[in-house]
């Protein structure tokens, strides 16, 4: 296989664990290549077989991103595709050899390839940026519920402290009568606990530190911590599951990115349903998005007004989620502007960049004043409510002219459209009032 004759191919990899099965599409006809093992060596010496002309789709898996990083050097366009968008493989239900075959085929020759992805015939993922520390956190929420579990099948009442893994909690746990197995058990998890606790103070301390470094990243975790809501840990996980925000096109594409876009079914000329949020992509900072969804909808500022607006027609459920989109949204243009948002609070803003700081290993000012020590002052706090409280009115008076209303008695047939002309299939018109259950929608 040669890519130096300048002629355009498609090249699709169906790519696993051991070996890429290879098809080629070219002048309309899907050939196959037989297999390459997906080693370094092997994959830089199919690399160096591929011209400018060449365009090279795979779908995502585990290896993808390596191997699209060694043959980009090389090819004219690399795009990883979406399996689970691709009918010809997502609806496979039999994986045998001349199936795999045939998922490489689909890849190269029905809309996956790079042009078919320009085209919007494929599905094209986003490169990750990069995943926020969760695991020691996970581990650390295992090994307390675990704790937890011990005490309630030997018939252990609740702990009077208010931590159980704190110093008072901890001197009532080893008072209380448990089984030999069960009190080592119980010893082991509290070591793990006590590693974990050590690692995540780790991990907290470099994250800091890298919020607070003056390159683009740190720029951007301290620009999103003036949202309301938004704290240093919410921050660095968007900036870490983002990267460079520059690369979404608009902010929708970042909302589907995180999965809190509805899924839209649209059948001839019926306008288009909105169901539930599709829930894809990356789960845990979507919901570290909800938690600071539900802080924001108890700050005064707009945010608060949207989240009542939408949880007086649709629920707090709902509400919370279509602010947790908000809030994606608003991290996209205050990221692509370069701008802090508008309605921040100075005082609670150096708070926050002093814990941030803080938790950096900065030595403590005590006794000192510094930027933060507004946020301690409550004629000052008072003061910065007031102005946040007149910014969500404003919102209130400016959305009153255009509030939904509930339509009354029995719904009216709409206007008869122009002989040949689909409104709603061409322009994909919602339907006039949001069907019960379904993802709220913002207007």
């Amino acid at each position: 296989m040669n890519g130096q004759s300048g002629r355009r191919r498609c090249i699709g990899l169906d790519v696993h664990r051991e070996f890429a099965q290879v098809a080629v599409w070219q002048d309309g006809l899907v050939g196959q290549e037989g297999r390459i093992a997906t080693t370094p060596a092997e994959l830089r010496i199919f690399a160096d077989s591929l011209g400018p002309a060449d365009e090279v789709a795979l779908e995502a898996t585990g290896n993808t991103w390596a191997i699209a990083t060694l043959l980009a050097s090389r090819a004219g366009r690399v795009v990883v595709s979406n399996p689970a968008k691709t009918r010809a493989i997502a609806e496979a239900r039999v994986k045998t050899d001349k199936v795999r075959r045939a998922d490489s085929g689909a890849v190269a020759g029905r809309g996956l390839s790079a042009r078919g992805v320009a085209a919007g015939r494929g599905h094209q993922c986003a490169a990750p940026a990069g995943d926020p520390p969760g695991r020691p956190v996970r581990a650390r929420t295992r090994c307390k519920n675990q704790v937890h579990a011990i005490l309630h099948r030997n018939l252990v009442p609740r702990c009077p402290a208010s931590d159980l893994f704190g110093h008072k909690g901890r001197r009532w746990l080893a008072e209380q009568d448990l089984p030999a197995d069960e009190r080592a058990a119980v010893a082991g998890l509290l070591r793990q606990l006590n590693f974990t606790g050590e690692e995540l103070q780790l991990l907290d301390a470099e994250l800091s530190k890298a919020a607070l470094d003056a390159d683009e990243r740190g720029q951007a975790v301290r620009r999103l911590m003036s949202i309301p809501g938004v704290d240093a840990a919410v921050a660095l996980a968007i900036v870490a599951a983002v990267g460079d925000f520059h690369r979404f096109r608009s902010p929708e594409k970042l909302v589907a990115y995180f999965g809190l876009h509805p899924r839209v079914r649209q059948s001839g000329g019926r306008p288009a349903r909105h169901g539930p949020i599709t829930k894809a992509g990356r789960g845990h900072t979507r919901g570290l998005l909800v938690e600071a969804a539900w802080a924001a909808s108890k700050a005064p500022g707009p945010l608060r007004a949207f989240y009542q607006r939408i949880q007086a027609r649709r629920g707090k459920q709902i509400a919370v989620v279509a602010t947790a989109r908000k809030l994606v949204v608003l991290c996209w243009h205050l990221s692509v502007k370069g701008e802090d948002y508008a309605f921040a609070r100075p005082s609670l803003l150096a708070h926050k960049q002093r814990k941030l700081e803080l938790r950096a290993g900065q030595p403590a000012a005590r006794g000192r004043k510094g930027p933060a020590s507004g946020y301690y002052h409550q004629a000052a706090r008072d003061a910065e409510r007031r102005l946040t409280e007149q910014a969500e009115h404003a919102y209130r008076t400016f959305i009153a002219a255009w509030q939904p209303t509930p339509p009354s008695g029995r719904r009216q047939p709409p206007a008869p459209t122009p002989v040949g002309v689909d409104v709603a299939a061409a322009t994909g018109a919602r339907l006039p009032k949001p069907t019960k259950g379904q993802a709220a929608r913002q207007g």
